[in-house]
């Protein structure tokens, strides 16, 4: 596109509707003519339905924004892997022994752990609606740090049960929330990728927690304190500091990115103007709603009810169980065949590496195809022939290649960002998205709960029966695929049904009924669902 002669801080231009082509084309990208954002949207200063841009302009934003918005915000999932993943670490320097509490007290810790993390979801959501992710995410991150150093002072099983139920109530809503911030600035083609890379920082997080660990826990003796306690110290602090540093860092909006740390704006005031119009023609509803605007529970109706929807929440609910009780069984097949708890745990890494690289071509694929379901198809198909070969080895020895196979398993393209793209593009709302974001992350959490489930003592060492429940839901959850996408196509044509019967002036009169689409959101005949 050629880039126009338009004052870089230009109000809106107003410019006579007509009724041709690209007024009543279908879809959310070319909804920009007939959707304007509202007054209080933070940057409708810069909007211009008619302003054009070179592709290398756009390329320029773009790679400003990874470097200045996404590489911080992988930093932040650093912070927030380091402290979900210490109190497994700590477990090699008899955190049990010293606190005097049981496997089972510490398997109930987990699980209020959880339970908190799961009823913080939704208030999460609620107050960065109303406050700001500026201000709820960086704050989260002090807190749960806070929780997290404060643990090198429990004594016992009730202190111990304290911490984890504070710290699941400050780590809830996290993720829902950055991935709602990342929406302000990427398109939806973009998200994917994005979301991988933040998915990517947890497993790189795992690894590197896992050598720092080592090395904190050999302080045990100094000051008369255990390993453990220096461990929850040293990390609680450094996650505290990078929230203090996230509060003086992170921006507003794309408009707004001075902060204290960054006194000049990331943009220019025309990098400003193709930042807006890139996101708003993509995706529209992000101007009917400030960043601020709070969210209701009339959004949470319309999230829950909206049947588009629940397919995904279904399949957010079984897709990652098969690949769940794996990573335990890994470890158990490493002691097995004679490594010490700190090698089988340095030998999870290449896991986390194939499944960073699968992860992301995963990723790139699906946004250069524009296509989510069979690429979601693919990453849970990966699994079903490896589970096939964990059944069909034959008792006793081999262990080095189950080793290879959970390996594989473990690593498979892990497709938790498409399915979070996915969720976002299909919901013309942004706080209905918020909404949607939160349930599905809690579904995917109490799918977690079910899957650590599966692999039973009885069942042990080779876990069949849990391998044969795991195939079957590898192939529930290809149905769910295919049934998912079968659903909005079924959506999109009944729309376009009656979008045919409508004259070119009916067609016009709709797409410009701003209050009914704020109503009708994704239901609109001209939205079209993406699958």
């Amino acid at each position: 596109m050629g880039g126009d002669d338009i004052q870089s801080g230009s109000k809106v231009h107003e410019h006579p509707v007509s009724p041709d082509k690209q007024h009543i084309e279908v879809g959310r990208e070319n909804l920009r003519h007939a959707v304007r954002p509202h007054a209080d949207y933070e940057g409708g200063h810069r909007f211009d339905a008619y302003v054009s841009w070179d592709p290398e302009e756009e390329r320029r934003v773009v790679r400003k924004t990874d470097y200045m918005l996404l590489s911080w915000l992988c930093v932040m999932f650093f912070g927030l892997q380091l402290d979900r993943g210490n109190l497994s670490n700590a477990l090699a320097d008899s955190f049990l022994d010293d606190l005097n509490i049981t496997s089972d007290d510490y398997n109930n810790g987990t699980t209020i752990q959880l339970m908190c993390f799961l009823a913080a979801e939704f208030p999460v959501q609620f107050l960065t609606k109303r406050y700001g992710f500026k201000y709820v995410l960086p704050t989260m991150m002090v807190m749960w740090g806070t929780v997290s150093w404060a643990q090198a002072f429990i004594t016992g099983r009730a202190t111990f049960y304290v911490t984890r139920a504070f710290i699941g109530m400050c780590e809830g809503g996290f993720i829902p929330g950055t991935i709602l911030m990342a929406t302000y600035f990427y398109t939806s083609k973009e998200l994917s990728v994005r979301l991988a890379a933040f998915w990517s920082t947890l497993n790189i997080a795992r690894v590197i927690s896992a050598l720092l660990a080592a090395g904190i826990l050999e302080m045990r003796g100094i000051g008369g304190r255990p390993g453990w306690f220096w461990l929850f110290l040293l990390e609680g602090l450094l996650t505290v500091v990078l929230g203090v540093i996230s509060f003086l860092y992170l921006p507003r909006s794309p408009t707004s990115t001075k902060s204290v740390l960054c006194p000049r704006p990331w943009y220019t005031e025309r990098e400003e103007v193709i930042m807006i119009n890139r996101i708003l023609r993509d995706d529209p509803a992000k101007g009917l709603t400030s960043i601020k605007e709070p969210a209701t529970w009339k959004d949470i109706k319309a999230a829950w009810s909206d049947s588009s929807m629940w397919g995904l929440y279904f399949i957010g609910l079984i897709a990652y169980i098969p690949a769940t009780p794996v990573s335990a069984y890994l470890t158990l097949t490493l002691k097995r065949i004679g490594f010490t708890t700190f090698s089988s745990n340095m030998l999870t890494a290449p896991a986390a590496g194939v499944q960073i690289i699968t992860m992301l071509a995963l990723a790139f694929s699906s946004d250069y195809f524009n296509e989510r379901a069979f690429h979601c198809f693919f990453g849970e198909f990966w699994m079903i022939p490896l589970f096939v070969a964990l059944l069909a080895i034959p008792d006793g020895g081999r262990d080095w290649a189950r080793f290879s196979l959970i390996t594989l398993i473990s690593g498979y393209p892990y497709f938790h960002p498409l399915v979070s793209s996915w969720i976002s593009e299909n919901t013309f709302d942004v706080k209905k998205r918020a909404i949607t974001a939160a349930t599905y992350n809690v579904i995917v959490q109490i799918g977690s709960l079910i899957g650590s489930q599966i692999y039973r003592s009885w069942d042990a060492p080779y876990y069949k029966n849990g391998n044969r429940v795991c195939i079957s839901i590898c192939a529930l959850s290809l149905v769910a695929f295919v049934a998912q996408r079968q659903y909005l196509i079924y959506l999109n044509r009944k729309k376009e049904r009656v979008w045919r019967t409508m004259s070119e002036e009916e067609r016009l009169t709709y797409q410009h009924d701003q209050g009914a689409r704020e109503v009708d959101g994704n239901k609109r005949l001209d939205f079209r669902f993406r699958y």
